[in-house]
């Protein structure tokens, strides 16, 4: 009886995690059925090696081969790696219980809250990381950073230069920043400031 409460459990979490967590989070649909699908392989094949001798060392090469197979398939975030991760170990907790149900619960609890938490959209909102191509050539770290910082209005902790072109003046860096103010291509312009001051004298002539 405390293997099939186990199994709901472990459908109740995996349910949490990919419902109640990730799409709500993230909104990418395809990875709502793998992580429901690898969940419930998992839970299938580890609930059936768990009646043979050498169930739980079956268990971790499943483990081991399901991971490399799925990371090889496509490219994942980070994220999306760690609830991939925890699909997989939600399965093998509930069908692998190893006669402590209690244990295996608070485990899955575990995994939920440490997800919980640790992808909150308010833990370190500010902190971004893309990859920018310039429209100038920038070899000086120094000056690249200063332009970044004025472009994306942020403060910039770490570039790394992926590609500078000196025949058409690009630079591709990757950049990882946390975000202070406005960029300057989004502030509002001063009043006035729309035309040169020669375009708004021979405007106000032609208006007389």
């Amino acid at each position: 009886m405390s293997q099939y409460l186990l199994y709901l459990v472990d459908l109740i979490a995996i349910s949490i995690l990919t419902f109640g967590l990730y799409f709500p989070r993230h909104r990418r649909r395809d990875l709502v059925v793998a992580y429901l699908g690898v969940n419930v392989g998992v839970l299938a094949v580890a609930g059936a090696l768990a009646q043979s001798a050498v169930g739980a060392g079956l268990g971790l090469g499943l483990f081991g081969v399901l991971s490399i197979i799925r990371l090889r398939s496509t490219e994942l975030e980070q994220h999306e790696v760690a609830y991939y991760f925890s699909a997989l170990a939600l399965g093998l907790l509930g069908g692998l219980s190893g006669g402590a149900p209690g244990l295996s619960i608070g485990l899955m609890a575990l995994i939920l809250v440490v997800l919980a938490v640790g992808d909150h959209p308010r833990l370190f909102r500010q902190y971004r990381h893309q990859v920018v191509v310039l429209d100038v050539a920038l070899a000086d770290e120094t000056a690249l950073i200063a332009h970044l910082e004025g472009l994306l209005g942020a403060q910039v902790h770490r570039v790394s230069v992926q590609r500078l072109d000196l025949v058409n003046d690009t630079t591709c860096v990757e950049v990882r920043y946390a975000v202070t103010g406005a960029p300057e291509s989004a502030r509002p312009a001063a009043p006035g400031a729309a035309f040169p001051t020669s375009a708004r004298d021979d405007l106000a002539a032609g208006l007389r």
